[in-house]
């Protein structure tokens, strides 16, 4: 998942249960058949030093704003968004289609060990995961947006994230 334009600070460096990075794994991690979510290069940075594992700060003079050269932590940092891209990886496990019967299992019935049948399932799940993560990756982020900028109307949420923005800006 990719999400761009991502205004800088939602989520919470303070509240365990409002970090943006738990609250993308946990909803992306409740998609059914999901059994893992990387954000930025997740698992990769384990083997890293410390010096590879982050992203570098610069200054971006024709923005007028700081900016990260690489999106290892996923746009993601201390919980809060960067204002950089947002990224996520979500493994799915393999479909549990059977061309020939390998796998044992039990007979329910008599409790003896026997092979399974040979079956046959969806073989677009992954495809229709792809809509239903990126889905659920813009529920998460619309909903700390709301959490951020309030408001009763599209119009004072848009007004109060412009502020915000310019707020930014003077510092």
């Amino acid at each position: 998942m990719l999400a761009y334009g991502v205004p800088v600070g939602l989520g919470s460096h303070v509240h365990w249960d409002r970090r943006l990075d738990g609250l993308l794994a946990q909803a992306l991690m409740s998609i059914q058949a999901v059994k893992g979510v990387e954000i930025g290069d997740g698992f990769g940075l384990a083997g890293r030093a410390g010096s590879q594992a982050h992203d570098p700060i610069g200054w971006d003079a024709d923005r007028r704003s700081y900016r990260r050269a690489t999106t290892r932590a996923g746009g993601i940092e201390g919980g809060m968004s960067t204002g950089e891209l947002i990224v996520c990886r979500v493994a799915m496990k393999p479909l549990a289609t059977l061309n020939r019967p390998v796998l044992t299992t039990v007979d329910v019935v008599t409790k003896q060990e026997t092979v399974s049948f040979k079956e046959r399932t969806d073989v677009t799940a992954v495809p229709a995961m792809g809509v239903v993560a990126e889905t659920m990756t813009a529920l998460v982020l619309a909903r700390e947006a709301l959490r951020k900028f309030g408001g009763d109307s599209l119009t004072e949420v848009v007004r109060n994230r412009d502020a915000f923005a310019a707020s930014l800006r003077e510092t």
